[in-house]
Parts: structure tokens; sequence; C-alpha cells
């Protein structure tokens, strides 16, 4: 049915029309041709929910004091954290980055799954060139298929320490939440925050070949919070709430180096979402994120009046230096006498290393799985990959140890090119990337064990080519080259399900029993345990040129990232679009 096909005379009935009681006297075909006027005025009005929102985010540098030290930082609007991008699921996203500061820009919109979009994505040099000084460039997406907390931030060099901000994806208008709706919502977005300039901190540490310096305290919505550093016990983000009301938090981790513990006094939490994707609800009063995931709880407000603490504070599980400074905010009941003088209860963070919180925590994360949300595993592997992540030790003989520390996938330390991948695709332009990644490891050894003796690596702008639609199956193996930690592992343009984890080497004969192919966690970034492997499966549906790299910043400085290059399929809605006209150039 075409509701442009109807005629003008159609399209403007007599006043009789429009009365029930005069409907019976018309003729049939002219109540059939009311009847199928009112069926497309009503889709129309259905078409209409999804519109297209739009942005403007100005890039400008402003002073931020913060323990006692003012510095000029790199902002969106002046704001730190940026302006949360509010859409529904359908919408059309228009935002317009206009860059009014010295360094190249870009931004990637962490999640969104940029169906055939990929020009939009944002890494540097992986889809697009940097917004130069003085330029902008038009992103243009549409939200399909996802609702819930997602996250936006720079994508070159660490400048995205200060740029980011919240993506809010809302259902569909009069579609409710799989659960409860809350009284209200919050965004509640955890940083880190250094008193030298990040651009500074990253530059030094690779021109030395050392570690960076680790950063001088955790943020809450960008407050290290009361108990800081020569803070005041109103200082820092505060949250008000109304006893026996339900509040939902949408929690993002936008720090660049850490994991990261969430707690509030007193108080449970009831987690519903994450990624996006909503999760079978379970209640904890310990969050665990990686930098890069987002986690949606609800909590009831069912304390005393006064003040409770939030409390954001670092998890690492290995021999690995990370800042060990708690971050905090408050939350107020309404009535509490004096805000000032109330009472505040506080919290005891966890130990940092502890790996029991963390692993009870991702082993309660379950698919929601029902007829609305379903969880779509594939259940067979048409590319099958062995990844190991870690690290390397290549020559370096400007640096002090002669030496420089090197990331790795695969003992492939991966080059960033001078043109982006996405275009040398598109255009066929030679040299610029190889599509040689290994699927495996060239070189079999004792994964988690101390590793060979040379840890040298091999150094290239390599990729892993896939068909459209096949089903893939990686598996994650982090190594205990020079230390096993941790690695929060994001892939671009895809959501992925987590199949399975273990502690030790994955082992390709026995491990895939325990997989969970019915309601595993779907998600687009996930954390490699220290000393052990993660599995996950995704289909390659989404044709383009996509990322995968460790959401610490550190390590995908040193070159711990790699590509996937997606085929286009068959039919143009299975195709990659053409390229903006206002793409920057290099």
């Amino acid at each position: 049915m075409h509701c442009t096909a109807l005629s003008p005379a159609l399209s403007s009935p007599s006043p009789a029309a429009g009365h029930a009681a005069n409907m019976a006297v018309l003729p049939e075909s002219r109540r059939l041709s009311l009847l199928l006027m009112a069926a497309c005025f009503l889709l129309q009005a259905l078409s209409a929910h999804a519109i297209t929102r739009h942005y403007k985010f100005n890039v400008v540098m402003r002073n931020m004091t913060r323990l006692c030290s003012t510095k000029p930082i790199l902002t969106v609007n002046g704001k730190f954290p940026g302006p949360t991008l509010y859409a529904r699921e359908g919408d059309n996203v228009l935002v317009k980055v206009v860059n009014h500061v010295a360094h190249n820009v870009t931004i990637h919109w962490h999640g969104v799954r940029q169906i055939r979009t990929g020009w939009y994505d944002g890494p540097a040099y992986i889809t697009q060139c940097p917004i130069q000084p003085g330029s902008s460039f038009l992103y243009n997406f549409t939200i399909t298929g996802q609702r819930g907390t997602l996250l936006w931030h720079a994508h070159i060099n660490w400048l995205r320490a200060t740029v980011h901000g919240a993506i809010v994806i809302l259902p569909k208008l009069g579609v409710p939440y799989p659960f409860p709706a809350p009284h209200k919502e919050a965004v509640i977005v955890l940083g880190e925050w250094w008193k030298e300039d990040t651009e500074t901190v990253i530059n030094q540490a690779m021109q030395l070949g050392v570690g960076p310096n680790i950063s001088d305290s955790h943020t809450i919505n960008g407050h290290p919070g009361p108990l800081s550093e020569c803070a005041s016990s109103q200082d820092g983000f505060k949250l008000s709430v109304e006893n026996g009301k339900t509040y939902m938090l949408r929690i993002i981790n936008a720090a660049l180096n850490d994991d990261l513990f969430f707690k509030v006094a007193g108080h449970e939490l009831t987690v519903v979402e994450v990624d996006a994707v909503y999760t079978k609800p379970f209640k904890t009063d310990t969050l665990l994120i990686t930098p890069g995931q987002t986690t949606n709880v609800l909590v009831r407000a069912n304390q005393g009046a006064g003040r409770y603490l939030l409390s954001v504070s670092p998890f690492m599980d290995a021999p690995v230096q990370v800042d060990n400074k708690t971050g905090t905010a408050t939350l107020h009941y309404a009535n509490t006498v004096s805000s000032s003088m109330a009472s505040l209860t506080l919290v005891k963070p966890p130990p940092q290393n502890a790996t029991h919180i963390v692993s009870k925590f991702t082993d309660s994360l379950r698919s929601l799985n029902s007829k609305e949300y379903p969880a779509n595993v594939p259940q067979t592997v048409d590319h099958s990959l062995l990844l190991t992540v870690g690290v390397g030790v290549n020559p370096c003989p400007s640096c002090i140890n002669g030496t420089r520390v090197v990331g790795t996938i695969n003992n492939v330390t991966f080059i960033m090119p001078s043109t982006p991948i996405l275009q040398a695709h598109y255009y066929n332009i030679p040299g610029v990337f190889t599509e040689d990644f290994p699927a495996t490891p060239l070189h079999k050894f004792n994964y988690t064990g101390s590793g060979p003796k040379n840890l040298q690596t091999m150094n290239g702008t390599r990729v892993y080519r896939l068909p459209y639609n096949a089903s893939v199956q990686v598996v994650l193996q982090d190594t205990g080259i020079i230390s096993p930690e941790s690695h929060p592992i994001h892939l671009h343009g895809f959501n992925f399900f987590v199949v399975g984890k273990g502690v030790g080497n994955y082992n390709p004969r026995t491990s895939p029993s325990t997989f969970n192919l019915i309601d595993p966690i779907e998600r687009n970034t996930i954390g490699v345990p220290t000393g052990g492997w993660t599995a996950i499966r995704f289909r390659s549906d989404n044709p383009g040129v996509w990322f995968m790299h460790c959401h610490f910043e550190v390590h995908t400085s040193w070159g711990l990232k790699m590509a996937f290059v997606v085929d286009n399929g068959k039919r143009p809605s299975e195709t990659l679009i053409p390229p903006p006209k206002d793409l920057p150039q290099c």
C-alpha cells in the first residue's frame, strides 16, 4: 500500500465522511477508500516516530581545575564529560564536529553498529583521515536494532581522556523497557584525571620505550569527589533521590587504562543491561566495568535520610601499576535536614586484585533471550581464529634500555597507515595494508607461561578478510610474556556473543564443551581474563573495515590492534555506502 497513490479527491473527504454515523450511507468503494486513507495516516504517524536528530560538537580548549591544579583540556562544547547524545532506536543521527583546536580530531560512536556506514565509525586512519584544525565533518548514521547506553569518544592518540560522553538510546515510542520503569534516570561517566597533559604523557613514554605515568585520580562525571585531595564535603557529583522510588543509573567506563569497580554504599544494584543489550536481571553490590563498557542498573532508594557514597576504584590482578585512588560521589536523600551536615555512609572498595568478585559478576551476565529480544547465537562456525593478546619487546636504539615494549596480536604489532584502510579497500589503493593477518599463532608455545626466549614481534598493517555473513569464532588468549594481564578487547561494527571463558590455555578439544550457546551475554567490549581466554562469536553481516583493539589506551598505542575487512554481500542492502563528499583528507 502506497499512501502517495491516493488521489487528491480522496485525500480531502467531505465533512460528512468524518462522521461515523454517516459511514453506513456511503458507497462501498467510498468506505474502502476512507479506511485506506486512515490506515495510511496511521502508518505515516508511526513512521514519524523515527526522526533525524541534529547535534553540533565544537571541539574547544577549556581550563579545568581538579586536585588543586588547573590545566587546559580538549572538550566538546566546553564540557567535561561532554554532552549526552540522546536518540531513539531507528533514529537518524547527524553530528557536525567542528575542530577549533590545534590537534587532529576524530569521534568514534562506540558500540553503534554503523550498518553499511563505516565511513562514520571514527577511528583515525582505519575509517577516516582526522578532522584537521579549522575543519569539520558531518557524521551521519542510523541507530538500527539497538537501545540502551553507549558512549562516544575521540579516537586518535589519547584525546579521549577528556573528549568523551554518553549515548542514550531510548526504545521506540510506545515500547516499554523489559523491566519496571524507573522513576528517573541518571548518566554516570567514570574516568581518569591527569595533572599532566595526557598527550605529553604518552609521547614521552613512547620516546623512552617505557610505560606511561599513571593517572592522578579516578573521576565520577568529571570530578574526583568529596574525599579527594584538597576537596570539600560538597565537591563532586550529587545524585538526589526520594525514598521508595527506583532509579536507573546508566554507567559508562570512559577511563583510558583501568578496569573499574563501582559501588553505592548501603544499596543493592540490579543489572538490567550492558553495552546496549538487555540482560536477565540480577542483583549485586559491586559492578566491574572495563574501559568502553557500559552497564545499566536499577537502584531502589530504600535507606534512611542522609548521604551515601558512590565509589569507583581500580581492578588489577596482575603485577602492573595502576592508579589506586578511589573516585567518589554522593547519593542524597530528599528531605535530609541539611546536606552539608547529613551523615555520610561510607563504602569500602573491593581489594584491587579481587578476581573472585570479577568472576562472580561476569558469570552472572546472561542475555535476556526473550521473544522480543532473542540471542541469535551462531551455532556453527565458518571462520575460527585463535588470537594471542599481550606484549612483546622490540629493539629501539633511541630508547633508554635499547628496547621498547610493544603490544601484539598473534605476534603482530599493528602499524597505523597514513592512508585510511577503508579508503584503500574501497578504492583498491595498493601498498596500504596486507591481507595476511594470521588466524592462529605462527609459533605455538605455552601461552600463559613465561613465553618464548625471543620476545620480538613482527610489524605490519595486516588485516583479516571475511566474506559477508560468515559466522566467526574468535578465541582471545592472554599471554604471560613479561606478565599476564587482563585486556578489554573492543570490536567495532559488531556485537558479539561471549560463549566461553577459562583460565590457562584454550584447549580446542575440551574447551568448547563448556560453551554457552543458549543465552550468552552479547556486547561490544569484553575483558579477557588475566592468564586466561575468552571465546566470542559474531556474524560478519556489516561490510567495511572494522577495528579490533585493546581498550587500554596504552596497549593500543603500543600496537595491540588489528582490523577485519568484510566484503559486500550480493544485495544493495548488503553493500557499503559510497564515501561522503566531506570525508576529511589526510
